[in-house]
């Protein structure tokens, strides 16, 4: 059950697969309450048919559809009559090399991951402020990736997305007046076993002819994946990450951003132990510049 007195009321995008279906099945098995909302709602009929709606509501919403935004949440406001955690994950990737991706295919996923990802950060805060009881407040979500700090190759467009997302996030927290009680944490997934991993939003791309080499990094990241190599490690369980991060919902304290996974750790740390180098290599250049 939760930890608090009643029920929370958890609001979760992309609850059709992977982390978010999983956290909806994670709050549900806990006792608080989950609005569930995707872009086809008969994708969880399943789970749906377990729970009354007291328990488990189901949620049409299209995140590129401002209207739909905004009536979720209004839906929610009818049904429950507050938030108390809004869990921001619905996204789109697809494998291709920076050069192999066409304007229109990064431009979608700028459309889900982050205006998409945006206009719910911005309906959660104004929810958590204006409509929930006063001092109660509320926690934001915000599903990123490892790759929204260190990419990986084949994950420019989207790895650019989440950076985006990120530095957003970071400007929203610092804005947020500290009596509203809004907390905001960044969640940062390395590979787990989730649709999103497998199949992301199709088949990847073919190779950029440029890249079919046989020194080329994307080159030999595709056979490796086409080969299923132990190289890339075992993806990680989707279900225990979902513990961890109700568990993260419940800290009174919460960090600003949660790498989740070992392999999201150490590359998140490569990556900052990298920055650190740098800087201390070059710090003496920005010393006689005034």
């Amino acid at each position: 059950m939760s930890s608090t007195s009643q029920p929370r009321v958890w609001f979760i995008t992309g609850a059709s697969a992977g982390f978010g279906l999983a956290v909806t099945k994670h709050v549900l098995e806990a006792g608080d309450i989950a609005v569930a909302t995707l872009r086809k709602p008969s994708d969880i009929s399943e789970l749906a048919s377990k729970y009354p709606s007291s328990r488990l509501l189901v949620l049409p919403l299209d995140v590129t559809k401002p209207e739909q935004v905004s009536a979720a949440f209004a839906r929610t406001r009818e049904a429950f009559g507050r938030i108390d955690v809004v869990y921001n994950n619905a996204g789109v990737w697809m494998r291709a090399e920076v050069e192999g991706t066409t304007e229109e295919e990064a431009r979608r996923q700028f459309e889900i991951n982050y205006w998409g990802a945006l206009r719910v950060s911005i309906e959660a805060v104004k929810f958590f402020r204006e409509v929930n009881p006063k001092g109660l407040g509320g926690r934001l979500l915000q599903v990123s990736s490892v790759v929204g700090v260190n990419p990986w190759p084949l994950t420019g467009p989207y790895a650019t997305t989440k950076f985006a997302l990120e530095g957003i996030t970071d400007a929203l927290r610092k804005e947020l007046d500290p009596a509203w009680n809004i907390k905001v944490t960044i969640i940062e997934p390395g590979m787990f076993g989730t649709r999103l991993l497998v199949d992301g939003t199709g088949e990847p791309k073919p190779i950029h002819p440029a890249y079919n080499t046989s020194t080329s990094p994307t080159k030999a990241l595709r056979d490796m994946i086409a080969a299923n190599s132990p190289l890339l490690g075992s993806p990680q369980d989707v279900t225990k990450g979902a513990r961890e991060i109700y568990r993260l919902a419940g800290l009174e304290s919460p960090p600003e951003r949660l790498p989740l996974g070992k392999d999201s750790v150490a590359a998140i740390r490569d990556k900052l132990e990298s920055q650190l180098k740098e800087l201390a290599a070059y710090e003496s250049w920005s010393s006689d510049l005034a």
